[in-house]
């Protein structure tokens, strides 16, 4: 890594000089105004590991790249301050001495104490000196010494260690700042690493664009295009609570006489209740999945509806009857569409887990719940981003059927922003 400062009277003319002699893959790690001007410190391949590295536990204050960046302008500051000091004080030694020098070639031996002969003609080394030269000596020698370890310092902070891959620095605040947004570590840097050049803002407004780029939404709503569509996921997802919100948009602006509501939850003691005062409050019919009635029995009686929404046990791959209600729903004969309904709070390895285990199922979508409940959103984009599968609804609250909503990519990324904005605030009063 290559650092250096840059000096001049406006910050045109020193991102001129960046640019004559840095290159354009320079980073600027910081740059303020002095006397006389601005001054800019920039890096060639930074890394931002190698310098955490180098700033050692003064790094830990570095809360983010930006920070870390500033840190390690600061240092080069001070080493090259401290490299000028001792150069000045070197050729200040070297100036008492060219005038003690002076004195003895104009024949002033008896107040210097030396001869002639006891000088050497190559570097003007005293052989046998007084107790004043050699005070000067010494002070030349330390200085030398100083001199020559900060530029050993230097050297190394610069580049003396064996070539990185570095990662440009505003990819990586870049990448930090997605982070913060909530998207994993491994897709932040993806993202990042696309923006070549530029300012941060641009990186950042280039990874949102690309974000609702990847975001799959569905293109029409189950009320208008209709059919069977089967809600799958763990227990407390929200699974029944939005079964419900979709049944009363529908009745709502088609009415009741074209929807059933389906249950396969055969396992759990009352498990069936919720969705049965949902079906007496809309006047819709209630099938319930047993030993007695197939899934494929209650979809052939159920043909002249419009839209059947299936609602399912919330089993994981430990519980018994897990795999047989999964394969019952990807081995029917009726065309479902099966729904993974994925909570906004939980973490990223919780919901690619559990897409993992209902994927058998042969997942068409997702639906994302409690919106409202999470911090950041960028976990449910990201993971919907990985996987695929595209978004048909989220829910914001508990109210039926105002807080269901239908997808769409650039909507969510905004609403995914303006939360990461809500955090930020809250965090700063808390400070």
């Amino acid at each position: 890594m290559k650092v250096k400062r840059f000096f001049a009277q406006s910050m045109a003319e020193a991102l001129r000089q960046v640019r004559d002699q840095m290159g354009p893959d320079a980073v600027i790690l910081s740059n303020r105004r002095v006397d006389g001007g601005v001054e800019i410190v920039t890096a060639l391949d930074y890394d931002e590991n190698m310098a955490r590295q180098r700033l050692g536990d003064a790094a830990r204050e570095a809360t983010n790249g930006s920070r870390l960046a500033e840190m390690q302008a600061e240092q080069h500051r001070r080493l090259e301050d401290e490299l000028g000091r001792s150069r000045d004080r070197i050729r200040e030694v070297r100036e008492k001495r060219a005038t003690y020098g002076n004195a003895v070639a104009g024949g002033d031996f008896g107040h210097a104490g030396l001869s002639k002969e006891s000088l050497a003609d190559d570097d003007m080394v005293v052989e046998e000196p007084t107790a004043a030269s050699a005070a000067y000596s010494g002070e030349l020698a330390q200085m030398r010494a100083e001199i020559s370890s900060l530029r050993d310092l230097v050297s190394a902070r610069n580049g003396g260690e064996p070539e990185q891959t570095a990662v440009n620095a505003v990819q990586q605040r870049l990448s930090e700042r997605l982070q913060e947004f909530g998207l994993g570590l491994e897709l932040a840097n993806s993202l990042s690493r696309r923006h070549r050049a530029g300012r941060l803002e641009d990186g950042w407004k280039q990874s949102l664009k690309m974000l609702a780029a990847g975001v799959k939404t569905a293109r029409t709503e189950w009320a208008d295009e209709g059919g069977v569509y089967a809600l799958v996921g763990p227990t407390g997802s929200g699974k029944t609570t939005t079964i419900g919100k979709l049944a009363a948009h529908y009745v709502l602006r088609h009415g009741a006489d074209s929807l059933a509501l389906v249950t396969t939850d055969r396992y759990r003691v009352a498990a069936h209740e919720q969705l049965f005062v949902f079906g007496r409050i809309l006047n819709v019919p209630v099938r319930v999945v047993d030993e007695t009635h197939s899934l494929d029995d209650i979809l052939n009686e159920l043909s002249d509806r419009h839209l059947v929404l299936i609602d399912t046990a919330g089993l994981t791959s430990t519980d018994k009857g897990y795999e047989e209600q999964l394969m019952e729903l990807a081995r029917s004969h009726h065309r479902i569409r099966t729904h993974l309904v994925v909570s906004a709070t939980s973490q990223p390895r919780i919901m690619k887990s559990v897409w993992h285990c209902y994927k058998m199922a042969n997942l068409t979508g997702c639906v994302m719940t409690k919106i409202d409940e999470a911090l950041t959103l960028g976990e449910s984009l990201g993971f919907v981003m990985e996987t695929g599968l595209p978004v048909a609804y989220y829910t914001d609250g508990q109210k039926i059927p105002e807080d269901l909503h239908h997808a769409e990519s650039i909507p969510l990324v905004r609403l995914a922003v303006e939360r990461l904005k809500k955090l930020q605030q809250q965090q700063a009063v808390a400070v």
